[in-house]
């Protein structure tokens, strides 16, 4: 059976005068756009840009919800209670759709960002909490997450469609997860390793942890940063070894209005 994968990034994440990697470059590799919401990246005038250059080039839209965290980037972890973390959660749903309508295309999907993706990933009450705006808002909007993950646990359990997610350019521990951002060798950056890296993990199924033991990943969208330096250059070296190793490149699920 040929291999076949979703690429997508994490996009619209600038705010005023402050740019933060390059989207249209991005959106011009990719499948699926994890669009910010508000809340850790993204003003709304960025955000519709992204949104309209997304649904110009065909890629899908997701909801890159997170910690209302615009200061530390949502990459600090919040004990928000799990009541305010699903209003939250569905306040950035429903701006995203907002640009989207306006846009002729969709939210097509959600994936939590930063300290809330790996937060809900291990800990039950965030997790459920995510779900519950998810299926409050539309359950068939598939949530993307870490294979193995709570949260992906606990959306299959409540009927919501999941989607297992790897990492182009982030280092695994032996148990599957990522290696924190603050240790050694959390994130690479050198485009031939990465891409030879993604093309093991789709057409294998494995992937090296930073100790060398090997790790399985099963998944069915593969994440290339896009506010790592040379991010761009990676995310192209990804595509381009997929494609020569014979790997279909579609997103996970249907856009469209």
């Amino acid at each position: 059976m040929t291999p076949r994968i979703d690429l997508n990034a994490d996009l619209g994440e600038s705010f005023g005068t402050w740019v933060l990697g390059d989207d249209d470059a991005m959106l011009g590799v990719v499948t699926s756009a994890n669009v910010a919401c508000g809340f850790h990246a993204g003003d709304a005038t960025t955000i519709r840009r992204t949104v309209a250059a997304a649904a110009a080039r065909g890629v899908v839209v997701g909801a890159q919800v997170g910690y209302r965290d615009l200061a530390g980037f949502g990459r600090r972890r919040i004990d928000i209670a799990p009541a305010d973390l699903t209003a939250d959660v569905l306040y950035q749903l429903g701006a995203l759709e907002a640009m989207c309508r306006v846009a002729s295309t969709r939210v097509a999907y959600v994936k939590p960002h930063g300290a809330l993706y790996t937060t809900a990933a291990v800990d039950e009450g965030q997790a459920r909490a995510v779900v519950e705006a998810v299926v409050a808002y539309d359950a068939t909007l598939p949530v993307l997450g870490l294979p193995g993950s709570v949260l992906l646990r606990v959306a299959a359990e409540a009927g919501v469609p999941t989607v297992a997610e790897a990492f182009a350019d982030r280092g695994y521990a032996p148990d599957g997860h990522l290696v924190p951002r603050s240790s050694p060798g959390a994130v690479l950056h050198d485009p031939e390793e990465v891409a030879a890296r993604v093309v093991r993990l789709v057409t294998e199924g494995t992937v090296v942890a930073v100790d060398g033991s090997v790790v399985q990943v099963a998944a069915r969208s593969v994440c290339t940063h896009g506010d790592t330096p040379g991010a761009v250059a990676i995310a192209a070296a990804v595509r381009s070894a997929l494609e020569a190793a014979g790997v279909v490149i579609e997103p996970f699920v249907a856009s469209g209005s």
